[in-house]
């Protein structure tokens, strides 16, 4: 007997969101199904009873998977089945991961893995703004430790308006979208892009975000309380030594103090920790070190900790000697490496990045075929993190789960800078080759500099920087960090990442790893982020104030026309005739697509010679013929009557026999005409009933000197006409008619 249990979200806009355990997965440790509207997910979470031995981190594994069923679509590809998480799929694992983590107890080492799967979809509502609600409460209904719960919502500004839970249309015209994760009392997780938004306003949107979480919290404690979930299971995933503990404080903590204010580079503060800890190691046997060893390394962790955060709140002062607001000394330059339509180095400190722009066409474009997002992206951004970067010896081992995150930081905070509209789809490569502190900010600082060196046109330049956060007794004795260090991120409290311009701020990304952090703080960090984003900024255009006015020489050359939805038939051609030919004709490349009722069409090429060119014949394919003007065109065919002139692509007029010339002509030969040979022509008729163009030939030669019109034929009335001679009627006028009758026939067969 299946008897499950639920509780529902009343959204306040008619929506609900219902979540329910007891019926499916009721193997794992903790299962529930969210489901809002059609949407629906299940999120299952399953822990080891025990510890590895060794591991004295928290092995947390979040996976949001999409089934394509889920919105009755089969997946691309041979096998028909879904693959590698898709970049969306990692950085929805990654936002649930950030909210989670920082909440399962310090001491609990247990492998834990949360599996979030989406099994249906409207296309309306946004699944991953579910998946932190569907994880905290399947942790919710479990008996595995967790401080929560959390849960993560989606806030949108539309036309000045908030919105909790957006739907895909609404995203598409707000000005700030940022999710949101937090507990019932704190902010832990934010993220999210901005059209240049005041601080004041994203601020609004996380209290905003906060009040429909802490429901959601409330129900989550409710659903857990029926499931008789509140009490957790019991661990013991550490051994402990107080007396060692003691020691190692007492004996590494002044030198440790030492160094964390001596002001030290990267490497060798690192190599002086680590001889601190190696000369207490020294003072045990090796059979004492086999049992002790791990229990040092935490102790001695929490030493380093401690006197980092004491040198900054006792004395102001930072691992590298900064003070709290100073930024560290950058050099950019740009136009460095010749290949790439455009790159920059920009350096901040001991982090570095080599950041590259590639322009291309819409062949470049990349396609994105996930279960609700499908359709063509023209403004990629990639980020690399090498080993080397950080000095490690390892090999690299492709792009992980960080690489897809931090790129698309940087993407999120550049990608309303390029133009609308912009004909050229863009790459950039963002190469770490130092790191010491926020590599994601450097990448956006050296991405701005390669756009404006590659000759894009960009809105305004945009800079980041990475803000931290040591703070003690719940905020109430705390010092905000500009431009941190790794060990500041690693140590301290906070990591709050925001980029913007001189206008407002673009993009953010914070991860907060303590309780009671106020708005206050946060209202603060954002001040003192500002001060630092406009210091930065105001290096980057020391450098280049403003973008080249033209792209480099050996980028390729677009144009674009917009022309009429009825011409894209026109300029393709039957089996895309004409525009192959066009193409192999001029040496460009042509594209053309509808958008919004028109038809777009795109003309590259590494010339303007063959740009122009093809330009040209594509504009005469979609020009209207006006009686009246002149043309050049190509004689098509000739018949007894006339020749056939293509004046204008797929465009054909009769030039008859007597438009030829002023002379009486026999035959179209004897005026040395043949098909191949090009002719100027005047348009001198439009038939307005069947639309034949009528050409002359002679109407732009002078007329020679005496000449006179032959008469026109006067016809006789009918019942005065009787026989065949008769209706044809004297001289060539008969005969003309009858050829002219099946001219249209005769033509279609000779082509």
């Amino acid at each position: 007997m299946v008897n499950p249990i639920n509780r529902t979200i009343e959204l306040g806009d008619g929506r609900v969101i219902t979540i329910e355990t007891g019926k499916l997965a009721k193997q794992a440790d903790g299962s529930v199904t969210v489901r809002m509207g059609n949407t629906m997910l299940l999120a299952t979470v399953t822990a080891a009873k025990d510890a590895t031995p060794g591991v004295d981190f928290m092995p947390l594994q979040v996976e949001y998977k999409e089934k394509f069923s889920a919105y009755g679509r089969f997946p691309g590809g041979f096998t028909r089945r879904e693959g590698k998480a898709s970049d969306y799929e990692i950085l929805t694992s990654r936002l649930v991961d950030r909210a989670l983590r920082p909440l399962f107890p310090d001491n609990y080492h247990a492998e834990v893995y949360v599996n979030i799967i989406l099994f249906s979809a409207d296309g309306t509502d946004m699944p991953d703004a579910l998946a932190g609600l569907a994880a905290s409460s399947a942790l919710a209904v479990s008996d595995i430790p967790f401080n929560g719960p959390i849960s993560e919502v989606r806030v949108a500004r539309v036309d000045g308006r908030f919105i909790v839970y957006p739907t895909f249309d609404e995203l598409e015209k707000a000005d700030i979208d940022i999710m949101v994760g937090a507990t019932l009392d704190n902010i832990m997780m934010v993220e999210g892009e901005m059209d240049e938004v005041q601080e004041a306003d994203m601020l609004e949107a996380i209290k905003v975000a906060h009040e429909a979480i802490k429901e959601q919290c409330r129900v989550q404690l409710e659903l857990s309380e029926a499931c008789g979930k509140l009490e957790k299971r019991t661990y013991e995933h550490e051994v402990n030594d107080d007396e060692l503990r003691k020691d190692v404080r007492d004996k590494c903590y002044d030198k440790v103090y030492a160094i964390a204010v001596s002001g030290s580079a990267k490497h060798e503060r690192a190599e002086a920790f680590e001889k601190i800890v190696e000369e207490y190691k020294a003072g045990f046997t090796e059979e004492e070190l086999g049992e002790k060893a791990g229990m040092i390394g935490r102790y001695y962790h929490d030493v380093e900790k401690e006197a980092m955060r004491r040198a900054i709140l006792d004395e102001g002062k930072r691992l590298d000697g900064r003070t709290t607001t100073e930024i560290r000394p950058i050099w950019c330059e740009t136009d460095y490496v010749p290949g790439p339509h455009g790159a920059a180095v920009f350096t901040r400190g001991e982090t570095q990045s080599l950041t590259t722009v590639t322009l291309g066409t819409k062949a470049d474009e990349k396609i994105v075929d996930d279960v609700l997002v499908h359709g063509k992206e023209r403004f990629l951004l990639h980020y690399n993190f090498p080993p080397f970067s950080t000095g490690e010896a390892k090999a690299s081992r492709g792009v992980g789960r960080r690489e897809v995150g931090h790129g698309n930081l940087a993407h999120r905070a550049l990608k309303r800078m390029i133009p609308q509209g912009y004909p050229y789809v863009i790459r950039i490569i963002s190469d770490i080759l130092e790191s010491n502190g926020s590599s994601s900010m450097a990448t956006v600082c050296a991405g701005t500099l390669a756009l404006m060196d590659a000759g894009v046109q960009i809105r305004k330049p945009v800079s980041g920087i990475a803000m931290g956060l040591i703070s003690e007794n719940k905020g109430q004795n705390f010092a905000i960090l500009s431009d941190i260090l790794g060990d500041e991120d690693h140590l301290g409290d906070m990591d709050f990442k925001v980029t913007g311009t001189r206008d407002g701020i673009t993009a953010t990304q914070m991860d907060i790893k303590v309780d009671g952090l106020s708005y206050e703080i946060l209202e603060k960090a954002l001040a003192q982020a500002r001060d630092g984003r406009l210091h930065i900024l105001g290096k980057l255009t020391d450098t280049m104030p403003e973008p080249r006015p033209d792209l480099k020489p050996h980028a390729p050359r677009i144009e674009t026309i917009i022309i009429g939805k009825e011409y894209i038939g026109a300029v393709i051609g039957p089996g895309g005739k004409i525009i192959q030919g066009i193409q192999e004709k001029t040496g460009a490349i042509i594209s053309i697509e509808e958008i919004d009722g028109v038809g777009r069409v795109e003309v590259s090429g590494t010339n303007k010679a063959a740009i122009d060119a093809a330009m040209k014949s594509i504009k005469a394919i979609v020009a209207v013929p006006e009686a009246g003007e002149i043309y050049e065109g190509k004689i098509s065919s000739i018949m007894p009557y006339g020749a056939f002139v293509e004046f204008m692509p797929g465009k054909d007029g009769l030039l008859h026999i007597s438009e030829i010339d002023w002379q009486r002509l026999e035959t179209v030969e004897q005026a040395g005409l043949k098909e191949g040979d090009v002719v100027r022509v005047k348009l001198v008729e439009i038939d307005p009933k069947t639309g034949k163009f009528k050409l002359s030939r002679r109407a732009l030669m002078p007329k020679p000197e005496g000449y006179e019109e032959r008469a026109p034929r006067t016809e006789r009335p009918r019942e005065e006409r009787g026989g065949r001679d008769d209706r044809r009627g004297d001289d060539r006028g008969g005969r003309d008619r009858d050829r002219d009758r099946d001219r249209d026939r005769d033509h279609r067969s000779r082509r």
